[in-house]
């Protein structure tokens, strides 16, 4: 069975891609093996995805209250919900190695409610879903709530955050027919001998 193309607008090749976007996805490609296939697409925009990279980066890689696995579970859920094939696949990968649980981006990304998660990352599921597909209706008890979870006010802006640029990064690989790169199906995942 052949491959569909990766997005449905022209993807640049390597070559083509301005020098400081491709050391980076070169340096994804040397720590991976491979180069996700967002940025080879998301490319068609240079200027576009080196915003999209700085923003990406500043919310999912700094220090703060949430732990990396928080954020890629945010990333699974609220993809999962936007019905986001690119993300819950390339995110669900993330998280398989960052919560070191092989089987809790499939579990979150059909039902977060059902999976085994506390009742903060409950909470935190929750108020992303929230922001991410109905965030005129936030409220202050919605903040309150996370709050007696232990969350502080920059949490909160965080998991708000996450969830809203991820809402715009689904939107965007559905715009463009994005498709998962076959790596990210296997990786960290069980192997039986």
């Amino acid at each position: 069975m052949s491959q569909p193309p990766i997005s449905r607008f022209p993807v640049p090749d390597l070559a083509g891609v301005p020098e400081d976007l491709r050391e980076r996805m070169l340096a994804i490609q040397d720590r991976t093996g491979f180069i996700p296939n967002v940025f080879l697409a998301m490319a068609h925009r240079p200027e576009e995805l080196r915003h999209f990279m700085g923003l990406h980066d500043a919310l999912m890689e700094k220090e703060s209250g949430l732990t990396k696995s928080d954020r890629e579970l945010i990333v699974v859920v609220t993809s999962a919900a936007n019905d986001c094939l690119y993300c819950v696949v390339a995110h669900g990968a993330i998280l398989r190695i960052r919560s070191k649980n092989p089987l809790l981006a499939d579990q979150v990304a059909v039902n977060y409610r059902k999976a085994p998660l506390d009742d903060r990352t409950k909470a935190m599921c929750e108020f992303a879903l929230k922001v991410a597909n109905d965030s005129a209706a936030l409220t202050e008890d919605d903040y309150a709530h996370l709050g007696q979870h232990g969350f502080s006010d920059e949490d909160v802006w965080d998991v708000g955050a996450i969830a809203a640029l991820f809402a715009y990064s689904n939107r965007m690989a559905n715009l463009t027919s994005l498709q998962p790169n076959p790596e990210f199906y296997a990786m960290a995942r069980e192997r039986r001998p």
